[in-house]
Order: structure tokens, then C-alpha cells, then sequence
């Protein structure tokens, strides 16, 4: 037992994976609503038969269309009588309660009147004019007649009968409404049930079935276009179909089939993250997020399906390149995209043309996306995904009807509506940066102004750290749009990698003035501490001005592991005979684990070591960058990240040329002979 819980705990990170997908999962089934057996062809009317010749398993009754079949249950009914049930003592009841009644001796009169000429006849309906049919069957016991609906006397007659004695006057309405509350009991009663018996033996003989299709008879052909008849073939067999699978459907294996084409697709994708080593794995907080997003959009789908199928095109699926673009890079939104399009599109009706639209449209956003430093990308976006979705519901409408007069504007509106929604992924944005403590490129431009609360402070308490931070920060950012990473994370890297420089300013070099040297005062045990506190302090104030955690990466890894070399070199001159605790002159770490927390660390290093040279020419500056670049790699501090030989070799020469540039170096030019 202890040996298979710690084996559990050393593989924690995967039980989390298998917690988190077989949660999504599960989410999907319970979502989207259950088949149960439904057989479904992949075809639209008017569109090309894209599958083999279709020949009938066995004899097929073809069922009608809706409007056929309407038209044939109006046509049916027209006939249909009404039944309604002689009440004998309904008139005798309707006198004892007229007699209750205190009224003028004009109106009881009257009142006798109506009630004589409401029961005389067909006799008193009530309410129920029996408006839906021209011709009723009036039953007294097991004996009928027909009469027609005008017989019956209703409502209305009363209305009418006291109206023509007393005229439209306030008396009359009170004494007709009197005689209809409180009076008139109906001596025609409606019979129900033997009425819903005629309707419902009209409408059996308007059966559905509309012609026969012999077993082994050619449906469609490969290639053939759909037409309304075909449709209504395909329709019956998947009726049937259905029906016959409902016979031996188990609901556990339907869900489980489901359930393993879902977990093939996410196995699928971990592959692709596992295989080009994607950072994205080894945090948590990315993964959660990226199965998050998979379950929102399919709970949009499945909402959508549920409310009406047909609005499917409805949901904004682009929202998801859009995310995880902004959040990761190219390469992982195209593969979580065609994850997620591939799952819901197994859901949905009309697979085939729901994933095509949904993966060419996802491709766009993802190139348009690219960096979203300016909101009018969001607007761009959402043009891009409205053309696409339009140009590809012309052309596959071209390609049927080979006419534009086919075209329905309505699927533009939808578009249209689909396109809009995307733009709700700029507030979601901001919602899932604070939920998940994400950092986008957006986040990176608002905090990279020098007019943030942290960076005026740096300015203003050590002026010296801040332009120092101000080169780094740019440097950096040129370096690694050379090498390839993310230059705006380095340069926002950059800016705030020493802002735990201002807790002490005057113990660094670049902020003293006048000659004056606090470090003169003190021994150097205690001004390494100093120097080396900065990390410490920078990362409380970090979370201070709440910086992203991928900016404060920057502040903990921009000195490594390394060592104060110079108070280090100090004490072991005091003391030439006693040992020295090295970890009391070490930074605390840990070393660059990315491009950019490594390049920031050479480039605040050089940066750093080039103002100390006195003499600024060629030869000093291509001698000190090669000089700290081989220290940060002979002391493995460059051991983490995923630098290349090729990298180092960029960076060493552009450090170089930024150097001489910011010094003005000239380069000494051979002079020619004079030959």
C-alpha cells in the first residue's frame, strides 16, 4: 500500500492530467443531449452525395414532408363533427337559480324570455361555440343527430337576446352577465372524449407514408445531388433505422463509445505538448485553463443545440484559437482548436460541415490573431471570421446550386451574430488572467509604460538602477527578437528586473554621486547581504504592485546562483587563513529556466560590467562580453534554459555591437595602398 501511494505521489502531475480530462469528459456527456440510438446521415438538401451508392437494407416507407403532411391533417379535419351530451335537467336548474335571484320585475321577465329561447332548440353550449366545426352530433343517451354548429345557442346569443329588448346599456350588459355567471347551466355539454376519437380516426387516415421504396432499390448515387425527394428518403431510413437500433441500444455503450473518442482526442493533443516539450505541461494553472475553455465552448454548443439545431453555426467556437492564442503561442491553439472542433463536432448534426467551417475559420483567427497589443485586433478578428464563415457558405452553395439566387440571408446574420460574440473574448481575457493567474501580451503593454506607479518610484528613489533597467530592458527585447521568443515579456522583464534596488539605492554603484560609499562603512559580509537582498525585496514588491508572476521570474533568476564576486574576493583577503560561508555572498536564485529570463541575466550582467571599463574601445568591450558569457556558462547558470550554441553566438555578437553603439565605438578601418 505505501509503495502504490508513493508511487501516486511521484506522479502527481499525471493523476492531475487524468483527474482534469476525465472530469471535462464526463461534463461534454452530461451536456450535450443523448442520441439514443439516433442514425444520422451526413447530407444537406441540395448538396452533393458525398458517401457510396445508398441502396435500401430492406422495403422503406417513405414518410411525407412536414408541409405534405399538414396539408393532408388540415384536409382531414375539414369533415370532423363535434360531440356534445344532452343535459335534460339543465333548464331546471337554470329557473331554481334565476328564482334566487333579486331583480325588477321587468328584468325577471326578461330573464324568463332569454332562458326560453336559449334552451329551446339544439339547446345552451355555454362558452364552447363549437366554432371549429360547421356540423356537430348532438347525443341523447346512445341516440345522435347531426345539427349544424349555428343550432347551439352560445355566450354570444345571450348578449345578444338581452341587448335586442334593452339596447347596449349598462342594465343590459349587468343582466347578461348575470345570466351567464350565475344562471345559464349548459344543457349541450362537450363531449371530449368521443371528439378526440373522430379527430384522432381522420387523422390516422392521413397516414404519413407517401411511397414505397423495394429493398435492394438505389436511395442515392455517389455524387448525386439531394433533392427534396431524396431528402425525405434518407429522412425515413434514419427513422427507421433508429428505430430498429432503439431495439437492442444500450445506453452505457453509446456513452461509453463517446466517452473514448473524447479521450482519444486529448490523448492526441498531450502528445503534441509531451513531444515538442511544451512548458505549457509542467504548469497546472495552463492546463486547467485550456480544459476550462474546452468545456465553456462545448456548454455554448450544447445550449445551442438544445434551444434549436439549426442556430448551431450561433456558437462563438472561435473564441478558442482567439484564447489560446493570446495566452500560448501558434502552435497550441491550432492543436486545442482541432481538438475541441473535432470533439463537439462529433455532437452536432451535420458533422462534416460544422468542422470544416469551424477549423478553417479557427485557422484565420489564429494567423489574424498573431499579438494582440491594440484592441482594434479584436475587431479585425471578428471581420476575418465573418468573411470566412460568408465565403465558405458561398462557395459550397456555388458548388450545389451554381446559382447565387439560392443564397439565404439569414446564414449571413448568423455569421454576422457569430462574429460579434468573438469580441467577448477581450473581456475574457481579463477575467481568466485574474482567475487563472495567466499573463497576455495585452497585461505586458499596459505594465511596460515607464508611468506605472513601480517605475516611477525606481525613478525617482534610485535614478541610476532605472536607466540602467531602461538599456536592459531594450537590449534584451532587440536580442530576443533575434533569437525568437517573446520580446515583449523580456523587455517588460527588463524594466522591473532591479526594482528591489530602491529599498537601499545608495549601496549601488549606479546610484551613488559625489564619492560617497556607504560599503566603506561596513564589513563585506554585511554588503553582500546588501547587495544580494535586492532579489528578496524586488520579489515582495512585486507582489506589492501585484506583477504577474512571469514578470517576477524575472526578478528571482536575473543573478542565478552567482556569487558578489568583489565582496567575496574582499573577505578571502581579510581572512587569507579562515573559511568563508559562501552562501552568505550567494544570490538566492534560482538560475533562467526560459530565452528570456536568460538573456535579461547577460544583458543586465554586460550592461552592468561595460560602465566600469575606463577605456570603451573595440577590444575591452568584445573582451568583457565574452569574459561574462563564458562565466555565466562555465559556472552553469545557463543550464536550465533552452539557449542553443547557435543562440549564444547571436547574443554574444549583438551585446557587442549594442555596446559599442551605446559607447560610440568606431571601428578602425584598414587604410588601402596606394597602389
Amino acid at each position: 500500500m505505501k509503495k502504490l501511494l508513493s508511487h501516486i505521489v511521484s506522479h502527481l502531475r499525471i493523476v492531475y492530467l487524468l483527474l482534469l480530462m476525465s472530469a471535462t469528459v464526463a461534463l461534454i456527456l452530461v451536456m450535450f443531449p443523448s442520441e439514443e440510438g439516433r442514425v444520422e446521415y451526413d447530407y444537406s438538401t441540395g448538396a452533393y452525395w458525398h458517401g457510396e451508392d445508398l441502396y435500401a437494407p430492406y422495403d422503406i416507407t417513405i414518410l411525407k414532408s412536414e408541409a405534405e403532411q399538414a396539408r393532408d391533417e388540415a384536409h382531414a379535419l375539414e369533415g370532423a363533427m363535434r360531440y356534445y351530451a344532452v343535459d335534460t335537467t339543465a333548464v331546471v336548474v337554470a329557473r331554481e337559480r334565476l328564482g334566487q335571484q333579486q331583480l325588477s320585475y321587468g328584468a325577471r321577465q326578461l330573464a324568463g324570455q332569454v332562458l326560453k329561447l336559449v334552451y329551446s332548440g339544439a339547446g345552451y353550449c355555454g362558452a364552447d361555440t363549437a366554432t371549429q366545426a360547421s356540423t356537430v352530433v348532438l347525443l341523447n343517451g346512445n341516440v345522435g343527430r347531426q345539427l349544424s354548429s349555428s343550432d347551439l345557442k352560445g355566450v354570444n346569443d345571450v348578449y345578444h337576446y338581452v341587448w335586442q329588448a334593452m339596447g347596449d346599456s349598462v342594465g343590459g350588459s349587468r343582466l347578461a352577465r348575470l345570466l351567464v355567471d350565475s344562471v345559464l347551466v349548459a344543457s349541450a355539454r362537450f363531449d371530449a372524449e368521443r371528439t378526440h376519437l373522430e379527430y384522432d380516426t381522420r387523422l390516422a387516415q392521413a397516414a404519413r407514408s407517401a411511397r414505397r421504396v423495394q429493398q435492394g432499390e438505389l436511395i442515392v448515387a455517389k455524387g448525386q445531388r439531394v433533392d427534396e425527394e431524396t431528402a425525405l428518403a434518407l429522412r425515413s431510413l434514419e427513422a427507421m433505422e433508429s428505430a430498429r437500433r432503439m431495439e437492442d441500444y444500450d445506453p452505457f455503450w453509446h456513452y461509453f463509445g463517446q466517452a473514448l473518442l473524447c479521450v482519444i482526442a486529448f490523448v492526441a493533443l498531450y502528445m503534441f505538448l509531451k513531444n515538442i516539450r511544451h512548458p505549457m505541461l509542467e504548469d497546472l494553472r495552463k492546463v486547467a485553463f485550456a480544459f476550462f475553455i474546452v468545456i465553456l465552448i462545448s456548454a455554448v454548443v450544447a445550449f445551442t443545440l438544445r434551444a434549436n439545431e439549426s442556430l448551431v453555426m450561433l456558437a462563438p467556437i472561435c473564441i478558442v484559437p482567439i484564447l489560446m492564442r493570446v495566452f500560448f503561442d501558434m502552435r497550441v491553439a491550432l492543436y486545442i482548436h482541432i481538438v475541441t472542433v473535432i470533439i463537439i463536432g462529433n455532437m452536432v448534426p451535420n458533422s462534416y460541415e460544422f468542422i470544416f467551417y469551424q477549423l478553417i475559420a479557427g485557422m484565420m483567427s489564429i494567423i489574424t490573431v498573431r499579438n494582440f497589443e491594440r484592441r482594434s485586433s479584436f475587431f479585425t478578428v471578428a471581420m476575418v471570421i465573418f468573411a470566412t464563415y460568408s465565403l465558405i457558405y458561398v462557395a459550397g452553395m456555388l458548388s450545389t446550386e451554381t446559382s447565387f439566387a439560392s443564397l439565404d440571408s439569414h446564414r449571413f446574420v448568423i455569421f454576422f451574430l457569430n462574429a460579434v460574440m468573438t469580441l467577448l473574448a477581450y473581456p475574457l481575457i481579463f477575467l481568466f488572467e485574474r482567475l487563472f493567474g495567466l499573463t497576455t501580451n495585452l497585461t505586458l503593454m499596459e505594465i511596460s509604460s515607464t508611468n506605472t506607479p513601480a517605475l516611477r518610484e525606481l525613478s525617482q528613489k534610485a535614478p541610476g538602477t532605472f536607466q540602467h533597467s531602461v538599456q536592459v530592458a531594450n537590449i534584451a527585447e532587440d536580442l530576443i527578437a533575434e533569437i525568437g521568443g517573446n520580446a515583449l515579456l523580456a523587455k517588460v522583464g527588463g524594466l522591473y528586473h532591479d526594482i528591489g534596488k530602491m529599498e537601499a539605492p545608495l549601496y549601488f554603484t549606479e546610484n551613488q554621486m559625489g564619492g560617497f560609499n556607504p560599503h566603506d562603512n561596513i564589513d563585506y559580509e554585511e554588503s553582500a547581504h546588501i547587495i544580494t537582498q535586492h532579489v528578496p525585496d524586488g520579489i515582495r514588491l512585486a507582489k506589492h504592485w501585484r506583477l504577474p508572476s512571469e514578470v517576477t521570474d524575472f526578478i528571482r533568476t536575473h543573478h542565478g546562483t552567482t556569487v558578489t564576486g568583489y565582496f567575496y574576493a574582499k573577505a578571502q583577503q581579510q581572512h587569507p587563513d579562515g573559511e568563508l560561508d559562501l552562501a552568505g555572498f550567494r544570490y538566492p536564485g534560482p538560475k533562467p529556466y526560459s530565452r528570456e529570463t536568460a538573456v535579461v541575466m547577460l544583458v543586465d550582467s554586460v550592461e552592468a560590467a561595460c560602465k566600469s571599463l575606463k577605456v570603451h574601445d573595440k577590444e575591452s568591450i568584445d573582451r568583457m562580453v565574452d569574459n561574462i558569457v563564458d562565466d555565466k556558462m562555465r559556472y552553469k547558470q545557463l543550464d536550465n534554459c533552452p539557449l542553443t550554441l547557435r543562440d549564444m553566438t547571436q547574443i554574444r555578437t549583438r551585446l557587442k555591437e549594442r555596446m559599442m553603439s551605446i559607447y560610440h565605438v568606431r571601428i578602425a578601418y584598414p587604410l588601402k595602398n596606394k597602389e
